[in-house]
């Protein structure tokens, strides 16, 4: 028989370990080590995975994968089961616990109070668990949040949008959740925390190996004033899938996914798409027709998507009844004022010249008597004015004639 580990079943390659790095493990519970363990040996989003952990619990499948004499998964396949036991003999997971620890983080798991619950709607595809740092709570950051995500090489206006909408939602009480990658992502973010806002930063890699390196900085602020999140452990590194399924953890852990300028193949639309179909809201901020960043958001808002232009817009969609974002209305002229018989007469003077009250009448259809009556109240606004039996249009600037006029 193989040797009894620290946590209470039989491994094939019992982890060699210094006696505080077993102290450490000491102070974890069972299934939470476990569940640590299998991040290091699972690849994220691994549904087959997910369906043995669902099956088995995560001590019995970190057993079946550790121990090489023990059965393996029913149905598993022989090469994958070969691939997953070569990690299993490389996972510490008490080590990976007290590094976290060491950096204020933590390891969430399903079920524990900090635990968001939207992200069981990934099915078998939930993550295993999360390394979380900051001090905020996860789940309760997580219930107002919305993600914001984008191209990397973004434009100049793709970035201004970007940060101008993390900063509104930031203003108005909401948690902006992106993937620190340059572009859109860290616009998102450094316009939040330029608002003293909630961001949540979800990585492709362990929490403490900041990626791109360019953003280390911008990290590193996350960590302090907001919160950041992986599935994978301490030290591990991207990959283009690692980078892909990332994308479904912030489109399940928000309440709606914006996309900010996106080109026809981009990992944002793969973001937005997995959103929709967990039912939650689609957006897109629209951009030049001609730009090929933009290219990826038109074709999305031709379908499922929502157009959104600024903060009040997004929250009117996802937030709760009564968030509405305020009407849009063009600048307040004073010829709104008008009535509409005062209207017809300012209309029916001609835009050269004058003309008098009995061709007026008779171009605004309104009875002569009544025609004069509105001719002085214009005259009293400023809109006309009177020489002899004649009235004529007030000149003025350009501009304001034209308005006067209607724009025509």
């Amino acid at each position: 028989m193989n040797d009894i580990d620290t946590w209470g079943f039989a491994t094939g390659r019992p982890p060699a370990q210094s006696p505080s790095t077993q102290s450490a493990a000491r102070r974890h519970e069972p299934q939470r080590t476990a569940r640590a363990a299998l991040t290091r040996i699972v690849e994220p989003g691994d549904e087959t995975a997910g369906r043995w952990l669902r099956e088995m619990g995560p001590v019995a499948l970190w057993h079946a994968l550790a121990d090489e004499d023990a059965d393996p998964p029913a149905g598993a396949r022989p090469a994958k089961i070969a691939g997953l036991r070569l990690r299993a003999a490389r996972a510490r997971p008490a080590e990976d616990l007290a590094t976290v620890a060491s950096l204020g983080g933590r390891f969430l798991c399903p079920g524990d109070d900090e635990w968001p619950g939207q992200l069981d709607d990934l099915g078998d595809a939930r993550p295993i668990g999360l390394w979380v740092r900051g001090r905020a709570n996860l789940r309760l950051w997580a219930l107002r949040s919305v993600a914001v995500v984008g191209a990397r090489a973004c434009t100049e206006y793709g970035a201004h949008l970007a940060a101008t909408l993390g900063a509104g939602l930031a203003d108005r009480g909401w948690t902006v959740a992106s993937g620190a990658a340059y572009g859109i992502d860290g616009a998102a973010h450094r316009g939040t925390l330029a608002a003293d806002g909630a961001t949540i930063a979800v990585l492709a890699s362990g929490i403490d190996h900041a990626y791109p390196r360019g953003h280390t900085e911008l990290i590193g602020r996350i960590a302090e004033q907001g919160l950041v999140v992986a599935e994978l452990p301490p030290g591990d590194h991207p990959t283009r899938s690692r980078f892909i399924q990332r994308n479904r953890v912030i489109a399940a852990l928000t309440r709606g996914t914006v996309v900010v300028e996106a080109e026809l193949r981009s990992g944002s639309l793969v973001t937005a798409r997995r959103a929709l179909a967990l039912g939650r809201f689609t957006m897109g901020m629209p951009g030049p027709v001609t730009s090929a960043l933009s290219a990826g958001v038109h074709q999305l808002l031709r379908g499922e998507a929502t157009v959104v232009t600024d903060a009040d817009e997004v929250i009117e969609l996802v937030g709760s009844i009564g968030d509405l974002a305020p009407e849009r209305r063009g600048p307040a002229l004073v010829r709104d004022l008008l009535d509409p018989v005062a209207a017809r007469v300012l209309e029916a003077l001609p835009a050269r010249g004058a003309a008098g009250a009995t061709h007026l009448a008779r171009e605004a259809g309104t009875p002569h008597e009544l025609t004069h009556t509105k001719l002085l109240e214009l005259q009293a606004l400023g809109f006309v004015q009177r020489y002899g039996d004649r009235w004529e249009l007030v000149r003025r600037a350009e501009g304001t004639d034209r308005s006067r006029r209607g724009g025509a």
